[in-house]
């Protein structure tokens, strides 16, 4: 094709992708589809290209025979205009023959040749339209240039264009179902974790109480909200997924901010969550929230990874924001959130804020008009927020009036409005004045102060009607940075009682002085807080100003620290405090807490200069709170905080919970790394009793990756440490976690004694929390020894601790176990709908520890009810968990059965055990595990296991040295449940593996069977005693050797339930 033929069939292509792209929805790539077309546009123009053909030739010949302007002018043209040179130049010469001056005969020369080429381009032009007219009637009629050209578009778009749009059509939708197969399958093979999206939910559903209440005196900005809205709706029809960005821009106090929060509450239906960001981008008094920092505020608000927001390693600032960045993104693609971004100052940073792939809503605001970068993938609407007009103004005093009954002054109110520049938040605080005044003395007052800033105008005004102590306590209230506060707060910076400090608070709070965020929660507006900053450096002396902020760390402390105590006890970080403080209940406390975390962590970064032991104290009982409450965000904050410190002490007990939380998200070999180097630091600084509380939780850890034996050494160097009576709550704690241990060792009297020491300790010591694990450590020890109701009972006891505290974590576990506990018991439709809330629990938790040992759970109760296709499914996804969290201990067992049930499966459909080679690695693998880490009873059973395949598959002589290996590990340590499983299930290999032959083989198992048989003891499997007395009757019977082992074909091997019980023996 020639280049303006392709240019012609490129824009016909481009107008079919534009097409196939409505159509589809905005579904399909049109930049894609495009680049592709234009690639393979010479084979598409092949399918017309005689069409083609015949358009060219008929071009070519309408083009020989036509004339162009040009060429008519060139052949017609040359003789008028040489004559008219000719003319001219005669004209000029006669004219100074004549005497004429030779200006004057130079312009009639030039005049004639004008006149001269006029006529010729006049005459020859005359000529030429009439021709170009017929030609270019010509082309048009039928067989013409043109119509061949519109038949060989018209045969290239039906012939060429539109089969490969079809084409490509079916390519992209068998490629999305080939990926939407793969993917599907994929996650079939890969277990989904559901436990973000729960807990998504969960936070989103909850954000909007968040943000703060708009009960305040709001008018005049009825238009700007309808404005937003009308945007919001008009982003929402559009068919691109885009977010609506609104910068509203304005003075400071001209309620920008209240604007974008009314806004939020009243789309809150069109979104699934929101969320607001102080960007300080105008503060004076802190610097700017770093991009970093208002990522991770946001992911936390919204419900992201925890882990993301526990761990924020600083290898590279640039790295890290776009990790961050690409999870903020991706968290919000397709999720429509409200963001509400305040008191920003830099475009960039607004930038990387917005959700790209969502239609959310963006509110910014900010002194001056951002100007975003062309490329933004929004909907950008700038909105100014301006003084208020006369109507709004009278509305918002009226609203603000104390009262407003007083007759109405048209003349004063404009005064008013015009001494507070038309700016709400001025309006607000000197309308609260209304009543005490009327508006002419409040518009004299107002105008007393002389030319100075409007809102400083009022806020002079209403600061000195207050009295010495409410004036007293806006200033200190500056201390307390940009948190919401409460009425601990005030009174400690007044070193008076909360009620006194509430009836303050509300004073400042009807004078406009403070805003209400919700609930009994104040903050002061940016405007209030310099003011009162300014009012302090002036009016206070600097000891004075120290002393209130040291009372303000102090007091909250204390207050932490006894809310921590009533759920930990007297451990050694609060032996010595106080009680509850006034706290009427645990659940009133823990409510406090909840409401002041955010205010404790803002006042840990002004603590500059405070006493470090009470910094210590508010620290320590704020981290314990995060890992009660699972908030591993503030607890990642207070870390960073401690490392800018980096203050020894501090340092060592943040990162002591940070390996605690690191342990709780499943991350254990970095909890491990991490608790193991703060033992190293608790020991170079001679502080024992830190020292043992971090090597208690390194025992912790290395029992849940399965390392017993050095946990159980861990936990007993912990324990020697705390030796002395005033550890004894540190001790409690150790106890029960060195009894966890043993009981997985199958010291289960040991465990016992361990339990009883650690349940008193914690009585002793008020832990309530502690008395909690306690208890549950307890019932799982008696599900161990078999005795379900004693078992449910400290169960039972253990959850409603759990409720008292709020521990979710705690009660999920305690479900788990109640769920196990009828199991054991033989009800299995109770134990897999309970062990299914429980697995939901866990989710919402995001407890992966917990969730794969419920799951593991899960498959043996599927497993009992006969369903072994979805056992098995629920035993890999445990075995998954397990190994991906390194639970040498978890994964053996998940391996253990999920190789049983796999045996079953397949003996079920064949009808013999042949053919369980993936079984037996699998048992094989449960083994070495066990091996490895010291669990006898783990290995004993295991053993047994693998004899009954290889007995099943004619090995006889391997099964029977299995059965007595797995008899010397159950007699290492005492269970003589399994000992006699393993004895009767060599009585059953004897007839075929004796070396002496089959009837001497016989004849000492009929011996065995008989001695076993008499030596009954409490802890004996009730099946085993009917399978003694049954295989006895068997034996003198005579046993066929060519039928086969036949304790498989008649049930007479150990089930599930045989290893639920250990068959220790424990003193009374």
């Amino acid at each position: 094709m020639r280049d303006a033929h392709r240019a012609e069939a490129e824009r016909l292509l481009a107008r079919a992708v534009e097409e196939e792209v409505r159509r589809s929805g905005g579904r399909t790539d049109g930049n894609v589809l495009l680049n592709r077309g234009r690639s393979a546009l010479d084979a598409m123009a092949a399918s017309a290209a005689e069409e083609y053909t015949a358009f060219a030739q008929a071009l070519d010949e309408a083009e020989a025979g036509a004339q162009s302007f040009g060429d008519r002018f060139g052949k017609e043209g040359a003789t008028p205009l040489f004559v008219t040179v000719v003319a001219a130049v005669a004209a000029a010469v006669a004219d100074l023959a004549l005497g004429t001056g030779a200006g004057t005969a130079v312009g009639a020369g030039a005049i004639v040749a004008v006149v001269g080429a006029a006529a010729t381009v006049a005459k020859i032009t005359a000529a030429h339209m009439p021709a170009a007219h017929q030609a270019a009637g010509a082309r048009n009629q039928p067989g013409g240039p043109e119509q061949l050209r519109l038949q060989w578009l018209t045969a290239l778009e039906v012939r060429g264009i539109r089969p490969y749009i079809d084409q490509q059509r079916v390519v992209a939708g068998r490629g999305s179902r080939g990926e939407a197969k793969k993917k599907a399958a994929t996650t079939s093979l890969l277990p989904r974790d559901k436990s973000q999206a729960a807990r998504r939910r969960s936070v989103l559903e909850s954000s909007f109480a968040q943000l703060p209440e708009p009960d305040g005196p709001f008018a005049g900005r009825r238009q700007e909200l309808g404005r937003i809205a009308q945007w919001v709706h008009a982003a929402r029809a559009s068919t691109e997924t885009k977010p609506t960005v609104v910068v509203l821009h304005g003075a400071p106090g001209s309620g920008r901010s209240t604007l974008a929060v009314h806004a939020a509450h009243d789309l809150r239906d069109q979104f699934r969550g929101a969320c607001v960001v102080d960007l300080r981008g105008d503060s004076t008094t802190e610097p700017p929230r770093t991009t970093r920092d208002a990522l991770l505020h946001l992911l936390n608000r919204l419900g992201a990874p925890r882990e993301q927001l526990l761990f924020r390693e600083r290898s590279s600032q640039d790295q890290q924001l776009r990790r961050l960045s690409e999870l903020y993104h991706q968290h919000l693609t397709g999720l429509p959130v409200t963001v509400v971004l305040d008191d920003a100052s830099d475009a960039e940073q607004v930038r990387t804020l917005i959700p790209e792939r969502s239609d959310s809503l963006v509110l910014v605001t900010s002194r001056k008009p951002l100007e975003l970068r062309a490329d933004t993938p929004a909907w950008v609407h700038q909105l100014p927020v301006e003084a208020l007009d006369a109507g709004g103004s009278e509305e918002l005093l009226t609203s603000a009036a104390q009262d407003a009954s007083g007759p109405y002054d048209s003349q004063a109110s404009d005064r008013i409005r015009e001494l507070c520049g038309g700016l709400p938040l001025a309006l607000r605080i000197a309308g609260s004045s209304l009543g005490p005044r009327t508006p002419r003395q409040l518009a004299a007052d107002l105008d007393a102060y002389g030319p100075v800033d409007a809102v400083e105008r009022v806020l002079w005004l209403r600061y000195t009607d207050q009295n010495e102590t409410g004036r007293r306590l806006l200033r200190r209230l500056a201390l307390a940075g940009r948190a919401s506060l409460g009425a601990a707060a005030a009174a400690s910076l007044l070193a008076t009682d909360e009620p006194e400090a509430t009836r303050h608070l509300t004073t400042l709070a009807r004078a406009g002085l403070i805003d209400h965020v919700r609930g009994s929660r104040y903050r002061l507006h940016d405007l209030v807080r310099a003011f009162a900053q300014a009012r302090l450096m002036d009016e206070e002396e600097p000891a004075e100003r120290t002393a209130a902020q040291e009372r303000l760390i102090a007091n909250y402390a204390e207050l932490a620290d006894s809310v921590i105590r009533l759920v930990d006890g007297k451990t050694s970080t609060r032996a010595g405090q106080f009680g509850p403080h006034g706290f009427t209940s645990l659940d009133a406390a823990l409510r406090w807490l909840d409401e002041e975390s955010s205010f404790i962590t803002a006042a840990l970064r002004h603590a500059e200069g405070v006493d470090q032991q009470a910094v210590l104290n508010l620290l320590g009982a704020l981290c314990d709170y995060c890992l009660l409450r699972g908030d591993l965000y503030r607890l990642g904050e207070i870390s960073e905080l401690t490392a800018a410190v980096d203050q020894g002490l501090l340092g060592r007990s943040v990162q002591w919970r940070t390996g605690i939380a690191a342990r709780q998200l499943g991350e254990l070999d970095k909890a491990r790394t991490t608790l193991a180097s703060v033992v190293d630091l608790y020991f170079e600084a001679h502080h024992e009793a830190g020292a043992a509380r971090a090597l208690c939780s390194l025992g912790i850890t290395l029992h849940h990756q399965g390392q017993l034996a050095e946990a159980a050494a861990k936990l007993r160097e912990a324990l020697d440490l705390q030796a002395s009576p005033s550890l004894d709550a540190d001790r409690a704690w150790t106890l029960h976690a060195l009894a966890a241990v043993e009981r997985d060792r199958a010291q289960i009297a040991e465990a016992l004694r361990l339990l009883d020491q650690a349940l008193a300790l914690h009585q002793a010591g008020e832990s309530v929390h502690g008395q909690a694990w306690a208890h549950f450590q307890l019932g799982q020890v008696y599900l161990r020894m078999g005795e379900v109701p004693r078992a449910e009972g400290e169960l039972t006891t253990a959850l409603d601790l759990y409720g008292r505290t709020r521990d979710a974590r705690g009660e999920a576990w305690a479900l788990t176990q109640l769920a196990r506990a009828r199991l054991v018991d033989g009800d299995i439709s109770a134990a897999v709908d309970g062990l299914r809330q429980a697995v939901s629990r866990h989710r919402d938790n995001e407890d992966a520890r917990g969730q794969a040992w419920t799951l593991y759970y899960l498959g043996q109760a599927l497993e009992e009810r006969g369903d072994l296709d979805q056992s098995v499914r629920e035993l890999e996804r445990a075995r998954t968990m397990f190994s991906r969290m390194r639970d040498v201990y978890g994964l053996a067992c998940a391996r253990h059965h999920s190789g049983r049930v796999t045996r079953d499966q397949g003996a079920a459909r064949t009808g013999s055990l042949r053919n369980s080679g993936f079984a037996r690695q699998l048992l094989a693998d449960a083994r070495a595990d066990f091996h490895r880490i010291g669990v006898a009873h783990g290995e004993a059973w295991t053993c047994l296991e693998l004899a009954v395949v290889d007995a099943g598959n004619n090995r006889s002589a391997q099964a029977l040295e299995l059965c007595d290996t797995a008899g010397s590990l159950f007699a290492s340590y005492g269970d003589r449940r399994g000992e006699d499983w393993a004895r009767f299930l060599r009585c059953t290999l004897l007839p075929y593996a004796s070396p002496g032959g089959s009837e001497v083989g016989a004849a000492v198992a009929h011996e065995e069977v008989l001695q076993l048989t008499g030596a009954d003891h409490p802890t004996r499997d009730g099946k085993l005693g009917e399978y003694l007395s049954a295989y006895a009757l068997m034996l003198e019977r005579d046993i066929d050797l060519e039928a086969g082992w036949q304790a498989w074909r008649l049930g007479m091997v150990p089930g599930r339930h045989a290893r639920e019980v250990m068959g220790v023996g424990v003193a009374a």
